[in-house]
């Protein structure tokens, strides 16, 4: 089942990021990478995290764009047009601690009350990790380095410049912790 889901997250998110915004598609496909990497510490969720990596920006595409916010766009979008698994609705809406940014946006109480976070920290933690060690077009980085990109392209005052410091504490621990589950595991 696993492969059936990673490929239909991989048809779907190239459908609507490939043409429109290809940057945004060469970011996606090396979160997509690095949850393959990594997925080896999730066991039966590992199809899972591959489909929500593949899967996290899909809002960003301009035919989804209601509300402005991917992450609540992103995930309306797969519940409402493709039925997906709630969890994987639940994840690409809370992805990279979006609740800190819907806070920004005035979105909080409608994101948690739609999307609850999901009551599984390493798989959170996991998508996290995959998407803020992933740099625009794809390569691997920092998390410290993604932030101050991040930081770089949106200004210390936006919405998502304020968001992203609030939230960069959260990201380099949730980084840190997947990088120490990845370490223990034999080689």
């Amino acid at each position: 089942m696993d492969y059936l889901i990673e490929e239909w997250a991989t048809q779907v998110a190239e459908a609507e990021l490939s043409g429109t915004l290809p940057r945004r598609w060469a970011h996606t496909q090396g979160v997509a990478k690095r949850a393959v990497e990594v997925s080896q510490v999730l066991g039966q969720n590992a199809g899972l995290l591959v489909a929500a990596a593949t899967l996290h920006d899909v809002g960003y595409a301009p035919r989804l764009a209601t509300t402005g916010f991917h992450p609540l766009d992103g995930a309306r979008f797969l519940r409402e047009e493709h039925g997906a698994d709630n969890r994987l609705v639940r994840l690409v809406a809370n992805h990279s601690f979006a609740l800190l940014e819907a806070e920004e946006r005035g979105l909080r109480e409608e994101l948690a009350s739609e999307f609850p976070l999901l009551e599984e920290p390493l798989l959170v933690d996991a998508l996290v990790y995959c998407d803020m060690t992933t740099t625009p077009d794809g390569g691997r980085t920092t998390a410290e380095e993604r932030v101050a990109e991040i930081l770089g392209r949106y200004g210390d005052d936006s919405v998502v410049g304020r968001f992203i410091r609030r939230a960069e504490p959260e990201i380099s621990a949730a980084v840190g912790r997947v990088e120490a589950v990845l370490a223990a595991q034999p080689r």
